[in-house]
């Protein structure tokens, strides 16, 4: 196929390409809004450990985030488009198939390769929308695809419990599928190729260390809460992680075109950016997780009630994403994202007020201002990514910002998670004995029937009263986190106005390619 820049695209085709990438965009956030709904129904029928249960969810997000930056050098070496399209079709091939797994096993199997797939989709498509568009237009681009994920994220709970009611919980997948055919059918005809003429291949080393490393630190946090952070397999993930982090650093440096520039990190704005993508990690995604658990597994509604609770946190996507990227006329990006990321701990703060047993009503207000916080930055952090690389450069900055956001909900999952199982066993005392960490478990997954069968000396209520006790300190933890971190994003990425950020980006590029230069 011809390179992209023998001819300029049409308005029409831009629209489509567009188009194509919001339905994938749309797809991805189906895959772990709908699980979470449907987790105490899979794991009546599926069955499977605490650990099985909690990879129905990290298994994606781990494949997800740690392939993406490898995703983002396969596109800039091979083609955009040809990355995107593979990705989207594997995609919707493993989606179709969670829809027939018959044990916990292969649904986690294929969990892991349906994160595979959206990798490659999102590195892809992502990196193909930056050559079609250019400055104000890019970046408005990028808030509608971020409105496509509030698309999914806000319709997701809701659909996934309407067709878990009527068809049961493999129906969920139906909807991702049929996202994905479209996305796929419109690339497929619109969607021009593009690449890094300056390419050098993947970086196999660097995308093996990190992908490991990623996995072993997640399944040690995972397993902590289980065996204990002294067993001596848990001590064993998390030293080979570390072990292996620290080779993907000496990798990075010594190669000659690393998937992860390191050098970029010595700029503060760069650094900004990346914490800006690890935010909505804690302040809003492990709430897609945890919430419907706690709603259906713990409080008893039905997937639908959690799925209408859920709109009011995820809502906000719709719009705001777009609205912020009118704002930043008048706004700088550091001072809409700041202030979002601080409404949003705002909102944190609001529902850690709210133990378990709360008039659904009451909770409106508190998920609704955790929602519009988080709809600020979501719209811009895309396209302040690619602002801080050379064009030719779009799929590792998509690459780099993508896993440390997907990345970075993974592990903040896993770790909340354990902390969540750490605070209830505490909140249980030395009544539940030995067997507190199982309970403490088998909550954290909502079922609080094992969790009694683990505890019989404690009744329902109090499992009830403890898991709540539980959950609002883990609200307040995650407030201080939030705040911390507008700080720091208001300190790195502030300049008081767009336009001076927008002057630091050409000295940035051009000082980049200068080391890039020096070092080959």
């Amino acid at each position: 196929m011809p390179p992209s820049k023998t001819r300029v695209a049409s308005p029409t085709e831009k629209f489509f390409v567009l188009v194509a990438v919001c339905c994938a965009a749309a797809a991805m956030p189906l895959t772990f809004t709908g699980p979470a709904v449907a987790l105490p129904a899979i794991s009546r029928t599926l069955g499977g450990s605490p650990i099985a249960l909690n990879w129905v969810t990290n298994a994606f997000m781990l494949t997800f985030g740690s392939s993406l930056m490898a995703a983002g050098a396969l596109a800039d070496s091979f083609g955009r488009r040809r990355v995107f399209l593979a990705g989207v079709a594997c995609f919707a091939l493993f989606s179709a198939g969670l829809a027939f797994a018959g044990n916990i096993v292969w649904f986690d199997i294929l969990r892991a390769l349906q994160g595979l797939g959206a990798a490659a989709a999102f590195s892809g498509g992502m990196a193909s929308l930056a050559q079609e568009f250019d400055g104000a237009a890019r970046m408005r681009a990028f808030s509608i695809v971020g409105s496509s994920f509030g698309i999914g994220l806000a319709f997701g709970p809701i659909a996934s419990g309407l067709m878990i009611d009527a068809f049961g919980w493999p129906s969920i997948f139906l909807l991702v599928v049929g996202l994905a055919i479209l996305s796929l059918a419109l690339s497929a005809y619109f969607l021009r190729e593009s690449r890094d003429p300056e390419a050098a291949g993947l970086d196999w080393a660097g995308a093996l260390t990190f992908t490991l490393a990623l996995t072993l630190f997640t399944y040690g946090v995972l397993r902590a809460p289980e065996t204990g952070w002294s067993d001596l397999l848990v001590v064993a993930l998390l030293a080979g992680a570390a072990i292996l982090f620290l080779a993907f650093g000496i990798i990075e440096r010594v190669v000659k075109r690393p998937m992860l520039d390191l050098s970029l990190f010595r700029y503060p704005r760069f650094v900004g950016v990346q914490l800006l993508a690890a935010a909505p990690a804690y302040a809003f995604v492990v709430l897609l997780i945890l919430l419907p658990v706690r709603f259906v597994g713990i409080e008893g509604m039905s997937e639908i009630g959690a799925g209408r609770m859920m709109v009011a946190l995820s809502a906000p996507l719709l719009i705001l994403p777009i609205v912020a990227g009118f704002l930043t006329r008048w706004f700088s990006p550091a001072t809409i994202c700041g202030t979002g990321l601080l409404v949003s701990a705002a909102g944190l703060f609001w529902l850690s007020h709210f133990t378990t047993g709360s008039a659904p009503s009451a909770l409106i207000g508190p998920l609704l201002t955790i929602g519009v916080g988080i709809s600020l930055p979501w719209g811009l952090m895309d396209g302040l990514a690619v602002s801080v690389v050379p064009k030719e450069r779009a799929g590792m900055a998509t690459g780099i910002f993508s896993t440390t956001r997907v990345a970075g909900e993974g592990v903040a999952l896993a770790v909340v998670s354990a902390i969540l199982s750490a605070f209830i066993q505490s909140r249980l005392g030395t009544a539940a004995g030995e067997h507190a960490s199982a309970a403490a478990q088998r909550l954290v997954t909502g079922d609080v029937v094992a969790a009694a069968s683990s505890v019989p000396a404690i009744g329902h209520d109090a499992l009830i009263l403890g898991y709540g006790n539980a959950f609002s300190a883990l609200l307040w933890l995650l407030t201080a986190i939030t705040v911390i971190t507008a700080i720091v994003v208001f300190s790195f990425l502030g300049r008081g106005s767009s336009d001076a950020q927008a002057d630091e980006t050409a000295p940035l590029m051009e000082e980049e390619e200068a080391l890039c230069v020096s070092k080959a």
